[in-house]
This record gives structure tokens, sequence and C-alpha cells, in this order.
């Protein structure tokens, strides 16, 4: 699935070309995953410890492919088109998040860090001093060449590089397959996602509103930056959405390996069994309501 929307991605691109448009879009995706773990730090911070605050606020800083997978699909049943360079912003919007979220952890434990050896040391006049570590070769492996990025990446180089010759010899999978697949894969994320109620209620009622509410917010900044950036209103919601989603697989997976003291069961239960049927369920169409309201639009 990941490989079909990266060659349709690096397809459409080769019939658009690079232009100021496409290139204005993919810098605003990139300091947007980068901006929002950062507000969404402070926010969860109010009630949870350094790590678990920073892994959530970088889930919900990266992407959910499949969501953007089902807003591409809305758009094509109401007759809406959207460029396919969508899909290089999503793939450069995994790992600013991932990286943002992990400079948090060691700024503010850091910080605190210092502040108890400075209370020490006052106490025993000692002069010892102590670093956080992070092996940063690790976590730029694993936010550049996670098994997601790398395949949307290196799909879109393909369907750059092979155009409409490669387009034609391969849409029986990327094409015809597609909605099949991504059927079945919808079904298979709804039944974990029931699964992973439960672990809600170790976050309680705080994070549960985070969960519906920062994705609402997010999108209604990215349509702001989406009307100033004059984006179409297909790629005014597939980067609304993609601003909305939060991450359950890449930034998970990065989490769980470099910020073992946070708990995996509040950032993937909060991205997975609440934000993601969120917005497959409410989010696209509200969004894109928005969106035909300020964008004039007459598509019903």
């Amino acid at each position: 699935m990941l490989f079909a929307i990266g060659f349709k991605g690096g397809h459409e691109l080769n019939e658009s070309g690079l232009t100021v448009e496409v290139a204005s879009t993919l810098i605003a995706a990139i300091v947007v995953a980068a901006v929002v773990p950062i507000y969404s730090f402070f926010i969860l911070r109010l009630k949870l410890d350094v790590y678990n605050a920073a892994a959530i606020a970088a889930t919900y800083g990266s992407i959910s492919a499949v969501t953007f997978v089902t807003a591409g699909s809305f758009l094509e049943r109401v007759g809406v088109d959207y460029g396919g360079y969508m899909v290089a912003a999503l793939a450069l919007m995994e790992s600013p998040a991932i990286i943002v979220g992990l400079l948090l952890v060691r700024i503010f434990v850091s910080r605190a860090e210092g502040n108890s050896i400075e209370a020490n040391n006052s106490e025993t006049g000692s002069g010892e001093t102590e670093k956080a570590a992070f092996n940063w070769g690790d976590v730029l492996r694993e936010s550049f060449l996670n098994g997601s990025v790398f395949l949307l990446i290196g799909s879109l180089l393909v369907g750059l590089v092979t155009s409409q010759k490669g387009w034609e010899s391969l849409q029986p999978f990327t094409g015809d397959m597609f909605y099949g697949i991504l059927t079945f894969f919808l079904l298979d994320m709804g039944l974990v996602a029931a699964r992973r109620m439960r672990d809600l209620r170790k976050g309680g009622s705080f994070l549960i509103g985070f969960a519906v509410f920062m994705p609402m917010f997010n999108a209604l900044v990215s349509i702001g930056i989406a009307g100033l950036l004059r984006l179409a209103p297909g790629d005014a919601l597939l980067f609304a959405v993609l601003c909305a989603s939060a991450s359950y697989i890449a930034v998970p997976a990065a989490m769980r390996m470099t910020v073992p003291e946070a708990n995996p069961s509040l950032y993937i239960s909060m991205a997975l069994a609440i934000t993601f049927p969120f917005n497959i369920i409410i989010g696209i169409p509200i969004y894109f309501q928005i969106i035909q309201r300020f964008w004039g639009s007459t598509v019903s």
C-alpha cells in the first residue's frame, strides 16, 4: 500500500514538475511537523512527565499514511483533483517530528538532571557533572531510514523516473487492487483500535480530549496555511489531514527504541484508538466542508 502511494505521487510529480507551489508546500509541511510537537509538548506537560509528553507530542507532529490514503479516496469519490506531490509531503513529515521529540527529551531531562546535580553538589561540595546521552546515529537512522519513510521515498523516486511507462506497467497493483487492499487494511486497523480502547483508561479524560481537539486545532491552522499558499481544495484537504493525523507506526517504533521511559500504551492508544477513527469518520468530512466554505467550492 505504501509503495502504491509513493509510486502514484512520483508519477504525478513527474507530470507536474517541481513548481514554486510544490516547493513552498513541502517546506510548510516540514515546518508544521517540527512546530506541532513543540506546543503539544508544553500542553501535555500540564499533566505528564517529560518522557511521555515528548513521545505523545512527536506522535502528533507526525502523520498517518492510512488517513492520508482515505482522504485521497474521499476526494476521488467527490470528484475533486489533488496533486501527487502531496505524497512527498507525507514522506517528509515523519522525520522532523521524531527529531524534535527527542530534542525535547534531551533538553528538559538534561535540565532537570542538571538542577538535581547542582542541588546535590551544593549539599556535598562536589563539582562533578553528568550529561544525558543519546546515540544520534540511531536517532537519525530511525528518523530518515525507517521502513515507512524509506519505502515512500523509494517508490516516489521510482514513479518519478519511470514516468508514464512505469505507471502503465504497474497499474493493476497501484490502481485496480489498491482499494481492495485498503478496505482490508482499514478493517484490520479498526479491530486493532478497538482492542486499544481499554488502554486509554490509564490516560484519563485529559489525554482523550487532547487526542480529539489537538487534531482539530492542527487542521484549522493548516487550512489557514493552505489558504495563504493558495492551494487547490483537494491539496488543502490532504495538507490538513497530514497535519491533523498522528503516527502509530513510525514514531512509536522510534520512541520505543530511544525513549523507553515513555509508556507506549499511551501514545499508541491515543493515535490509533481515538485520533485515527476520529479523522476517518468525522474529521475528513468536516475539514472538507470548512475548505469548501472558505474556498467557495461548488463540489457536492
